[in-house]
């Protein structure tokens, strides 16, 4: 198991419970909303098709050689159109700063964000660097240029 370090921004509120996996078998633990004292009783509204990032009250300390993905719920992306336009997003080993979630709104009606609610999750995963060397020639494979879509539909 790998340990995270997290600190609590001194603004936010520590009722709201750290990252944490909801069932044994959880790749992502859940992250949840820390919104600011004026927006905490009434919520933090996203318009359809807004962007915005909302903040967590945390930051972290992610060990040397892994990253911190953030990744859309499930749940919120099929009910109402709430998902991250960069997902996933990566959270680097050497970033100290405060961890916002930024979540975009693809459905059709303004979506409430409440303080407290679980809005991503993040997968802790390995990171492998690569030397990238020119060549003049590349290998040939069966695809070889085929880009997008040319492997078939089925």
């Amino acid at each position: 198991m790998i340990a995270i370090q997290v600190l609590r921004e001194d603004w936010a509120d520590p009722a709201v419970p750290l990252p944490a996996y909801a069932t044994r078998g959880a790749a992502g633990a859940d992250i949840r909303a820390n919104l600011p004292w004026g927006q905490r009783t009434a919520g933090f509204t996203l318009a359809p098709m807004q962007r915005a990032i909302v903040p967590t009250g945390l930051r972290v300390a992610i060990p040397y050689g892994y990253e911190m993905q953030i990744r859309p719920r499930s749940g919120l992306a099929l009910k109402h159109g709430i998902s991250l336009p960069n997902t996933p997003g990566t959270i680097d080993s050497d970033y100290r700063g405060p961890l916002g979630v930024l979540l975009v709104n693809l459905g059709a009606a303004p979506y409430v964000v409440a303080h407290g609610e679980r809005i991503a999750q993040a997968v802790i995963a390995p990171v492998t660097r690569a030397a990238f060397d020119m060549v003049t020639d590349l290998d040939q494979t069966e695809r070889g240029t085929g880009g997008f879509g040319s492997t078939g539909r089925s």
